[in-house]
């Protein structure tokens, strides 16, 4: 269901450069030629933006780590997006690639000269579709910032495990941990601030920032941190993302035995039995098993990027100590219910919901129907998306949040616009509320965007205190509504609704004394 999420977001977020193109005048530098460590770019310029796309940070063999970009003789040109890394693609979007040359990034400033610019490293989401370039960052960048998206290892090219490779199920994190590092080397040549770095992801991307915070070879590469969605500390019940899906304790991790387990089964499946043969296969046979991509999402710990589970090392206090903006969708759940359900054309049934609250809770089923009775909700499934979003999202969010606030400021969120559009090309008779992702087209906006004029000044706030966050570590700022720190009471989450930002108490608006 991430990938069906990520196609449609593909859909809906590339646009062209707006305005006409700008030109220098006679005997001044041309802003659309900056130079970096191994060459000079090109990008395009127009009256409030310079885009550079395409530019290589890192070079990698398959499930190798990265090393450096190759040097090009000459003004390479940026002004088209790179290759995205491996991926199937899908019915929604044309995304397929089998380039393994795919480590670029991309870089978005205001039009207007300037030195000294916070800089925001956008990780996008979901781990076996998209690439950097389909998230338009102009709205951020318009606010005095330089915005970079980048592109890494993504399914089996990213988190694939095998005895004898170095680092099992890692390469997606270590590509990131390379972009940073370019970042600190290079930003500047487009205005920013290397020593001001703010790393900002969505869903499996806030995941991967959870992984990062953790993550030795991450220290210092960044300042602060932003994880909208992420499921750094989420486990999945029985039934809670598919049905018939058997329970996990840990939504994004695995241990580096068990990846490279998977890894040897996968391996048979496409033939080989030793390293050698993975890597000499084409990236077609690869990618033609069924779900490989999907199955290789879970990033592997217990070595040298990962020493242990992220959620175990927040839950000891071992992280890097930065300032932190995370939270969640009001309505997080109702997006897999409605793609698994409604949109299938099979909505679920009253006896389907009993039967997953039973699989899921055993013994603590008949409370949980008590406290979720589907006779509340206008459908069956609005009611298990409701105790979805309550048992793993907010649970899993609230943890994460209060554990980083006992020593970093932390500022909780709740995106709460419950008449988001929805922009996935979906069609079914469900009531999607404030959706999974429902946020991104108020940070990310783009022409074909239906947001009306109260949504329109809720992405104007939302984008104010992104990028506050990212110049002083606090999201306030003139002109906005207060958001307090989370540890100062239980009532100091930001909802996030169209005229109607106020603070809440999360904890209890999400039953999470039921499921503590």
């Amino acid at each position: 269901m991430r990938t069906l999420l990520t196609a449609a977001l593909l859909l809906a977020a590339t646009v062209p450069p707006a305005g006409g193109p700008w030109r220098a005048p006679a005997g001044r530098p041309d802003p659309a030629v900056v130079r970096v460590e191994t060459g000079a770019v090109r990008g395009a310029v127009t009256d409030e933006h310079r885009v550079f796309q395409g530019i290589p940070y890192a070079f990698a063999e398959r499930w190798r780590s990265p090393g450096p970009a190759r040097r090009w003789d000459g003004v390479r040109d940026a002004t088209e997006p790179g290759p995205m890394c491996p991926q199937v693609g899908s019915d929604y979007a044309d995304t397929a690639s089998t380039n393994e040359d795919c480590l670029v990034l991309n870089v978005t400033t205001p039009r207007a000269h300037a030195t000294g610019r916070p800089v925001m490293v956008w990780i996008h989401g979901d781990g076996a579709l998209g690439a950097g370039h389909f998230s338009d960052a102009r709205a951020l960048a318009s606010r005095g910032v330089v915005v970079v998206t980048i592109n890494y290892r993504l399914g089996v090219f990213g988190a694939f495990g095998y005895p004898g490779l170095a680092n099992s199920g890692t390469y997606g994190l270590q590509d990131q941990q390379a972009a940073l590092r370019w970042v600190r080397r290079n930003i500047s040549s487009f205005g920013g601030d290397p020593s001001n770095v703010t790393v900002f992801g969505v869903s499996y991307g806030a995941l991967s920032i959870g992984g990062q915070l953790t993550s030795p070879g991450a220290r210092g590469l960044f300042r602060r941190a932003i994880m909208q969605s992420g499921e750094t500390m989420m486990d999945m019940p029985a039934g809670s993302m598919f049905p018939g899906l058997p329970a996990a304790p840990s939504f994004a991790w695995r241990g580096t035995a068990e990846v490279e387990a998977l890894g040897r089964v996968y391996a048979e499946k496409l033939g080989c039995r030793d390293l050698a043969c993975l890597r000499a296969l084409p990236v077609e046979d690869i990618l033609a098993v069924p779900q490989i991509m999907n199955v290789f999402q879970a990033y592997a710990y217990g070595n040298e990027v990962l020493p242990v589970s992220p959620a175990e090392a927040i839950r000891a206090g071992r992280f890097h100590r930065v300032p932190v903006l995370a939270g969640a969708t009001r309505d997080e759940h109702r997006l897999f219910v409605g793609l698994n359900y409604d949109a299938a054309g099979a909505p679920m049934t009253a006896g389907q919901y009993g039967t997953l609250v039973s699989e899921a809770f055993g013994d603590d089923a008949a409370r949980v129907m008590r406290e979720y009775p589907p006779g509340s909700y206008r459908s069956p499934g609005e009611a298990w998306a409701a105790v979805m979003t309550d048992r793993m999202w907010a649970r899993g969010v609230h943890e994460q949040n209060t554990l980083l606030a006992r020593h970093v400021p932390v500022y909780g969120y709740e995106f709460a616009d419950r008449d988001a559009p929805m922009f996935l090309p979906l069609e079914a008779d469900f009531d999607w509320g404030a959706y999974h992702a429902s946020d991104l087209p108020y940070l990310f906006p783009e022409r074909k965007a239906r947001l009306t004029a109260a949504q329109l000044r809720l992405a104007d706030r939302m984008t104010g205190y992104w990028t506050n966050f990212a110049r002083t570590g606090s999201p306030n700022g003139p002109g906005l509504p207060a958001w307090p720190r989370l540890s100062e009471g239980p009532r100091s989450t930001l909802s996030l609704a169209p005229d109607a930002i106020r603070p809440v108490d999360y904890a209890a608006g999400h039953r999470l004394d039921l499921w503590e």
